[in-house]
């Protein structure tokens, strides 16, 4: 992921999925390459600075985005892989790694190179820009690893990490699944206070805010197709479960004058 010199033309990038990432993602990358993208949805809008192209030409791009939920990224492999040129960049950009990492592995052609990637941001937390934003780097094979790496660094402003697709998943399971499970609870606890709060609450409503429109799909990858977050789920309702053990257990020593007002149940 080298952009041209300024006396040389833009190269071109295909984005495969023009969803709400895709759109993000050719926003920040239009200043330094031509974009085409595919997106097989027929309400599929372009951009300033997009052509809308057919599957074939986008992924003869010399490098080409997957910006796919991860339950669709298998098949979206086996349809680019036929028309993909021998040296090209091919990345993801999926909330989980190990799985897509497989699927990349198994399924594109050995004449490119691959990289998996995690933005650690999505269309929200983006919308005041990514500067300063992280995004997590997976070389996986060839040598463009280091050198998308460096341009998301330097071109974008990113803070990249590099690492491996499992030690992505350990920490995402608990940074980004525990967030997004947290949030999914107090979305069905609505309505949240807004006049008599502390700054620690209003940034947990912030956070809920954050992630509160994610798509289903990427829900399901955080919190399914991550191989430690089912784990992590345990422990957090366990240790919930057991804290609340212990102050049922402290009111019972206080007494009965000492149990406060009953909280209507709140529906989901």
């Amino acid at each position: 992921m080298t952009p041209a010199r300024a006396h040389a033309p833009r190269p071109f990038l295909g984005i495969v999925g023009f969803g709400a990432f895709g759109r993000l993602a050719a926003r920040h990358l239009a200043g330094s390459f031509r974009i085409l993208a595919f997106d097989p949805a027929p309400e599929a809008r372009s951009e300033p600075g997009v052509v809308l192209a057919d599957l074939p030409r986008v992924a003869s791009c010399p490098v080409v985005v997957l910006a796919v939920p991860v339950g669709r990224l298998r098949e979206t492999v086996a349809q680019v892989a036929p028309h993909l040129r021998p040296g090209a960049l091919v990345l993801d950009v999926g909330s989980v790694k190990m799985e897509p990492a497989r699927i990349m592995a198994e399924g594109l052609p050995p004449f490119v190179d691959v990289v998996a990637t995690h933005p650690l941001f999505g269309p929200g937390s983006a919308r005041d820009g990514i500067a300063g934003l992280k995004i997590a780097v997976c070389p996986l094979r060839g040598r463009s690893g280091r050198r998308a790496a460096a341009f998301l660094r330097r071109a974008l402003g990113l803070d990249v990490i590099l690492t491996t697709p499992e030690a992505h998943d350990r920490e995402a399971a608990l940074a980004q699944g525990l967030t997004h499970l947290i949030a999914r609870v107090l979305v069905r606890m609505e309505p949240l206070p807004h006049r008599i709060t502390t700054r620690s609450f209003e940034l947990i409503r912030e956070a809920v805010g954050l992630v509160r429109h994610d798509a289903p799909e990427v829900f399901d990858a955080i919190t399914r197709a991550n191989p430690y977050a089912a784990e992590v789920r345990r422990t957090f309702f366990a240790l919930a479960a057991a804290l609340d053990a212990e102050l049922g257990a402290a009111r019972e020593e206080r007494g009965p004058d000492a149990q406060g007002p009953r909280m209507t149940p709140i529906r989901s």
